[in-house]
């Protein structure tokens, strides 16, 4: 019994370690208006193609930080994508 259990913790954290390595946002990186440009671009061709584009006003932003969390692996952003479409969405947001 005692093999059977460690044989699954060692499986189990093999197949956590194969995950996804994403870096998660956690504030603004990204400040240039060429980067922030960019932002833009993913956020109206990567979450489009899903649903109809939230209003940056939805979210504060620690909000953005936990929509985005979920979200961009969904959309297949890569860690700088992500960064760029959060700075994006808070640099039009006033919340």
């Amino acid at each position: 019994m005692k093999k059977l259990i460690l044989g699954m913790i060692v499986c189990s954290a093999f197949m956590v370690s194969c995950g996804p390595k994403s870096v998660a946002v956690t504030g603004p990186k990204y400040s240039s208006s060429e980067q922030l440009a960019q932002g833009k671009t993913v956020f109206e061709n990567s979450c489009n193609k899903c649903h109809k584009l939230p209003d940056p006003a939805k979210h504060d932003n620690n909000g953005w930080i936990k929509t985005l969390s979920r979200m961009a692996p969904k959309a297949k952003l890569s860690d700088d994508q992500h960064q760029m479409v959060y700075d994006y969405l808070i640099s039009v947001n006033k919340k």
